[in-house]
């Protein structure tokens, strides 16, 4: 369970001569552990922080709120790995949850001045980096993002199977685009699809939004009534056991028009060229800018948004697919492709999929109609 995670991890802090390490951003101790905790109400009302790892010569120990334990407790089987609880909500006492983490985490520190101790800062508390006064810091923020985007074996098997969720679900979303329907109505109906062959709650996200809206790239499904001619976009995304996937159709209401016809068939070939052009080697900034000169050589806007991403224990992680970024992509990286037009408050169009970037190029891995 994450094992290779760990020892990647753990080579890296012994090369930058780090003794302790506090990891706190959510998908690190995601990357880390596997342990994820449920997204779709927001942090646990009782936890002091973020759940969070403390490494300590080639041990992880998972630091989560008591209402966490049974989430948590597969990790604690792990040969290098522990979990430790603090107590959140009680009836015996007042909630004094802050208190009972910071006396949990120093119980795991032993103080030295010659210690030289990681910390992911910008997701850490003052509370928690009050235990540390002392001791020397060093920021560590960034530093398991270059790891994570290699994925793993376990990490493939697990992001597949969120694909085929969202495959799904825009097969839902298309049979439910009708005249009449709301936006609302077609995310629920991809929802309850989702749910019902994961047989569990899925928290899903992204994007159902009709081509009239004044902004139309994305946004939360509302009342919206879908019209005759209309279009409608659906980004999908699927969360589920720590891991996130996405993807992008466009659905039209009965018949498309001209436009929209148009705008389709660049955007699909748009997609096309793009995937044409993963291969291990390839630089990040050449695709984004090579896609966005195809599309605008076919004569429609260019989407002013990223060509694409990686995802994994996070929706968008590295790397992006963006005019600035230098990453060069290598085998085992998963990269969304996400191409668009957009006539504001008129009519646009997203399609978007992912890929296994192999030896020799790509292999997709989203399987959703987007005719």
């Amino acid at each position: 369970m994450h094992e290779s995670q760990r020892e990647q991890t753990h080579a890296l802090l012994r090369e930058r001569h780090i003794d302790q390490a506090l990891f706190a951003r959510p998908e690190s101790v995601t990357w880390l552990t596997s342990f994820a905790p449920p997204v779709e109400t927001g942090p646990n009302l009782f936890a002091a922080s973020y759940p969070l790892v403390w490494y300590d010569g080639g041990q992880f120990t998972l630091i989560v709120v008591d209402a966490y334990a049974e989430l948590a407790a597969p990790f604690a089987s792990a040969a290098d790995g522990q979990v430790v609880t603090y107590v959140g909500y009680t009836v015996d006492q007042p909630i004094r949850s802050g208190a009972h983490l910071l006396a949990t985490f120093e119980s795991l520190l032993h103080h030295s001045s010659r210690l030289n101790i990681g910390i992911e800062r910008e997701y850490v508390s003052d509370l928690v980096v009050s235990a540390l006064r002392e001791q020397k810091l060093t920021g560590i923020d960034h530093w398991l993002e270059t790891l994570r985007m290699v994925k793993t074996d376990e990490e493939l098997a697990v992001l597949r199977r969120n694909f085929a969720l969202t495959d799904i679900g825009h097969a839902a979303a298309r049979q439910a685009t009708v005249a009449g329907a709301r936006e609302i109505d077609v995310w629920n109906a991809l929802h309850a699809a989702i749910q019902r062959a994961a047989g569990e709650r899925v928290p899903v996200g992204n994007d159902c939004v009709v081509g009239r809206r004044t902004f139309n790239i994305g946004g939360w499904p509302g009342n919206w009534e879908l019209q005759p001619h209309d279009s409608l976009i659906v980004d999908l995304s699927v969360a589920a056991n720590g891991y996130w996937s996405d993807s992008c159709a466009t659905y039209y209401i009965g018949e498309r028009t001209d436009q929209q016809e148009k705008m389709h068939r660049a955007i699909q070939e748009t997609l096309d060229f793009a995937e044409s052009l993963l291969r291990p080697g390839a630089v990040a900034k050449a695709i984004d800018q090579q896609t966005r000169a195809y599309l605008a050589a076919k004569g429609f806007a260019v989407y002013p948004h990223h060509t694409g991403h990686g995802v994994g224990t996070s929706g968008h992680e590295a790397p992006r697919l963006v005019s600035y970024n230098d990453e060069v992509l290598q085998a085992g990286m998963v990269i969304m492709l996400e191409p668009g037009t957009y006539l504001p408050g008129v009519t646009g169009t997203r399609l978007e999929d992912a890929f296994l970037i192999t030896a020799t190029g790509a292999e997709r891995l989203t399987h959703h109609d987007k005719s």
